[in-house]
Formats: structure tokens, sequence, C-alpha cells
């Protein structure tokens, strides 16, 4: 399981001109799905997400989490995340998981957030064609992979 994770001082998602979910400060992420992740990547990533210390203390150090500063998470699936574009110019997305097992390990994970989170998290909306937009904060962006928890 990968996500790209980014510091922001508001986001939004919308679908067919209706904004879907929206935060304040906190976390946008995005979500992409292998065909061999499971409840382990989940409960690593989501325990690593919520306590990753990447907003500002009073000194203005990156030393407070999500949860230190009460902000939200609105998480979005994405299968581009997995693209290989080792070879020619057309991305392949072989290794993202096809729906019937990424969705529910989708559904999965934003649970599991919500629970470490402590509240709702905001979503977007599976295989929907989706207008994300958002302020990064700093910027701040950071990749986390379930399969490299070494690096």
């Amino acid at each position: 399981m990968r996500v790209l994770i980014q510091r922001v001082s508001e986001a939004s998602v919308t679908i067919n001109n209706n904004v879907k979910s929206a935060i304040k400060q906190g976390m946008m992420i995005l979500v992409g799905i292998e065909d061999d992740d499971n409840d382990e990547d989940i409960n690593w990533l989501c325990k690593k997400i919520v306590n990753l210390r990447i907003f500002a203390d009073e000194n203005g150090v990156m030393n407070k989490s999500v949860l230190d500063v009460g902000g939200d998470i609105l998480a979005i699936s994405q299968f581009t995340l997995h693209a290989n574009t080792k070879k020619g110019n057309r991305p392949s997305y072989i290794k993202a998981a096809k729906p019937d097992i990424s969705i529910p390990l989708y559904n999965q994970f934003v649970e599991c957030l919500e629970s470490c989170l402590g509240k709702e998290v905001g979503t977007g909306e599976f295989g929907a064609n989706m207008q994300v937009a958002l302020i990064n904060d700093g910027p701040v962006t950071i990749i986390i992979d379930s399969k490299n928890k070494d690096l």
C-alpha cells in the first residue's frame, strides 16, 4: 500500500460539481493499493500517518502530529500511485489492485484511520472522476510505502 501525504491548510474533493468532502488543517492522502496488501499494511500505515510529526510546534519546528493539532484527514483512492513508467511513455498499472480487492481494502483503511484519528475521515468516491483541490501547507509532501518499512 502506498500513500502520498500532503500537509494542507484546506482540501476538498468534488464529484459532478458537488463537494463530496472538505477539510481544513490536516492531511490530504492519496491511497494506492496493490493485490498483496493486507491488514498488516493498513494497521501499520494508519498508525504511522496519525503519528507523523509534520505540523509545526510553538517554535516552528515540525514536531506535532495531526492528532496533536486536532487536524482532519481527507483520504482519496488513487490507483495511479502504482504506475510503472519503466518501459515506454504510457504508464502501466499492472501492480494496482482491481476494484474487487482495492475497494474493501480502501474502506478498511478509512475505517482504521477514523479509529486512530478519533473522528470521521473525508473521502472521495472509488472509481469516480474527482476534482481534488488543496492548499499544500509548506509545501510538505511525503510518500510512504508499506512494503518499504525499513527505509
